[in-house]
């Protein structure tokens, strides 16, 4: 196992650290603007959090950096120096540009777990307003907002602790753990998740583990749910369609495999259950912006099989 960073972790007593890249994340070959580590988080946020990822990095001076990713339908947490944002899903290509010398302490909430955060259910603190709650992780769709909106003061105290935490050395497995124990202390309190968000989380495993899921159909006969009913649920928790979670998953897909270069594009499209070549690469394109033959050649792949490009 090693982080993309290139480098093999250092054994974890905490036994948390997960595998580096991973289908979300387009990460050009070359890229070597930062080292990334992932950890999953402590048995007792299953369901609720998804995993924890640090960046750190060093861009040249007068340099750029962009990152690019097929955000996976969840909210996220991410703190820095300069900032500490709650973010909604973004329905396109997620883009942030890294500077400078720099990192970031992120937690990827499990499907349910925005609802919960947004709409303000754990208790206020002594003295605290009570949290303004929000009808639909939909609101926040898009768009992101200072951390404090969402969590209030714990969100302020949460941030002081990540940011102390990392100071000393970024890159320390000891760093590391202090500012996921920062997370945990604050995030317990939503816990745990309720029935709904179960389900939800499993609607969005089913579509992400299974290739043969094509038609928002299939999923309204796999949860015994009509498709007025399903719409409603995905835009209330995730503020996105059902339609919406089956295209994104095809896409991630596809740029996994163009990674490899293991397929061309034509039969990718085909792998992933595309009527015709064009329309795959029309929606690749629209939300990447790039034709797959062209990812193929910046990600590691070579893009044979031809795509118009």
């Amino acid at each position: 196992m090693k982080s993309d960073s290139g480098q093999a972790p250092d054994p974890s007593p905490s036994g948390r650290r997960m595998d580096a890249i991973e289908r979300a994340h387009l990460k050009e070959s070359g890229d070597a603007s930062h080292a990334m580590y992932r950890y999953a988080p402590p048995p007792e946020f299953a369901g609720f959090l998804e995993r924890f990822w640090i960046p750190v990095w060093s861009v040249p001076r007068g340099e750029e950096a962009l990152q690019k990713v097929l955000q996976y339908p969840v909210c996220l947490i991410v703190i820095t120096p300069g900032y500490a944002r709650f973010y909604g899903v973004v329905s396109g290509l997620s883009t942030t540009t890294l500077t400078g010398d720099g990192w970031a302490v992120g937690v990827m909430l499990a499907p349910a777990a925005g609802y919960l955060l947004a709409r303000g259910s754990a208790p206020a603190g002594p003295g605290e307003p009570g949290l303004g709650p929000a009808d639909s992780v939909s609101d926040f769709t898009d768009r992101f907002v200072d951390l404090t909106e969402v969590l209030g003061e714990s969100g302020s105290a949460l941030t002081e602790q990540v940011r102390a935490a990392m100071d000393p050395d970024p890159h320390t497995e000891r760093s590391h753990l202090a500012a996921m124990d920062a997370y945990s202390s604050v995030l317990r309190g939503y816990l745990p998740v309720d029935a709904e968000g179960e389900i939800v989380n499993r609607l969005v495993r089913y579509v992400e583990t299974d290739r043969e899921v094509l038609r928002v159909a299939q999923l309204c006969e796999e949860f015994g749910m009509s498709e007025r009913t399903l719409q409603r649920l995905v835009h209330r928790r995730l503020g996105l369609t059902p339609k919406w979670l089956i295209q994104r998953r095809r896409l991630q897909e596809a740029a996994e495999l163009l990674r490899t270069g293991e397929e061309g594009a034509a039969e990718v499209g085909a792998m992933l259950g595309y009527a015709d070549q064009a329309h795959f690469i029309r929606d690749f394109s629209a939300v990447t912006g790039m034709t797959p033959g062209r990812f193929a050649a910046g990600h590691g792949g070579d893009g044979h099989g031809g795509d118009g490009h």
